[in-house]
């Protein structure tokens, strides 16, 4: 029983990183209710979609005046909402944070986009590239002399804005058992993402940091914390940045540090890089990683998604686990007492909705007579 056990959640379904949220909640123990539409935009076997575990599904006509009504007895059993879409969008459809909150005074809304609900770039579409060029964030991820790195959506998306705005619900949750009234979260990635930079605002004004790419201890300026590529054409990283470390990397690599380059002066640094880059070519990616393993020298390989799912240090922490004949990261964080886990499968649109609306209150004779009338969709053939 995870620590979000009896808590309940209804999802209205979308895209993009709202769904990481319901995972999250989902894999803590919240029950998840997505709100489907009648015709699926969900692209691929639903029941394949990482995202979209743990939860269950109710098809709504959202359109019918009926449909908004089943959603609203939902929503009235519900402790969070949770909805990414456009602002704007969920007013017109008759389920606006001021209709909800009248019919759960204790209920939090959660909102999720881009750009937030507000400000010049609010109606406009967006996606993680574009919160992150618009947060600073992008240059962090850029090298001298190259263009800027196209992260594949889970910096701004899912960590500024699905994690953040899980973490806004639970806070919310909280504040909620003590004052008793719900209220409206607006989860913007912009907002999310620029969170994330405060550190380096901090290196700014401090002077440890120049507003420039790839001059930086920790963006690839610095020889010593950077990606070097072996002798079989793979990738490791190098992370020796404080002086400890910096001995036991060289050490393991064979260098005389009298004879090196001095590694305080930026102006070295290519020479630097150049030693160890000269070094690092001379073996392949799995033998430096061997020479490095158990040792603090902060030198680790860089695997692609399949080769970490059977890495030994994530095997035995069982990181990536199998659901539903898919590998997958396991439910994080880890509790001790009450751990998470993948409660289901992803549900294909409809999947469940019986028992699920049983469970939050409607009887069999409102489901005959909503699935009879088209409102609420069939399950799955």
């Amino acid at each position: 029983m995870g620590p979000l056990t009896g808590i309940r959640v209804v999802e209205i379904a979308g895209l993009g990183a709202a769904p990481y949220t319901a995972m999250l909640l989902a894999d803590l123990g919240a029950d998840v209710v997505r709100i489907d539409r009648p015709v699926s935009t969900l692209k691929g076997d639903p029941a394949l979609a990482v995202l979209n575990r743990g939860r269950r599904s109710v098809v709504l006509d959202l359109k019918d005046a009926r449909g908004i009504d089943t959603a609203l007895h939902l929503l009235g059993q519900a402790d969070v909402l949770l909805e990414g879409f456009r602002p704007g969008v969920m007013e017109r459809l008759g389920l606006g944070p001021t209709v909800c909150l009248e019919a759960n005074p204790r209920l939090v809304y959660a909102r999720m986009t881009g750009w937030g609900q507000y400000g010049p770039l609010a109606h406009t579409a967006g996606h993680d590239l574009n919160y992150l060029s618009l947060s600073g964030g992008l240059q962090l991820l850029t090298r001298r002399g190259q263009p800027p790195a196209t992260p594949p959506g889970f910096v701004a998306d899912f960590g500024g804005g699905g994690l953040m705005l899980a973490f806004g619900i639970v806070s919310a949750l909280l504040e909620t058992r003590q004052s008793g009234q719900g209220q409206v979260i607006d989860g913007a990635m912009i907002d999310g993402v620029a969170s994330m930079t405060a550190m380096i605002h901090g290196f700014l004004a401090q002077g440890r940091w120049v507003d420039d790419v790839g001059v930086n201890t920790a963006d690839g300026g610095a020889p010593y914390y950077d990606v070097y590529q072996t002798r079989d054409g793979r990738y490791l990283t190098v992370a020796a940045v404080e002086p400890q470390f910096w001995a036991v990397l060289l050490d393991r690599l064979g260098l005389d540090p009298d004879a090196l380059p001095d590694r305080e002066d930026p102006a070295q640094w290519d020479a630097l890089r150049a030693v160890l880059a000269g070094v690092l070519r001379e073996r392949t990616r799995d033998e430096w990683a061997d020479e490095f393993a158990d040792t603090d020298g902060c030198v680790t390989p860089v695997l692609s998604l399949t080769e970490a799912t059977t890495h030994p240090h994530n095997t035995a922490r069982a990181v990536f686990t199998t659901a539903f004949g898919v590998v997958q990261p396991a439910p994080v964080p880890r509790f001790e007492r009450t751990p998470g886990r993948i409660a289901s499968a992803p549900p294909r649109p409809g999947e469940g909705s019986v028992q699920a609306l049983l469970d939050w209150g409607l009887d069999a004779e409102q489901i005959t007579e909503l699935t009879e009338t088209g409102v609420l969709g069939p399950p799955p053939a």
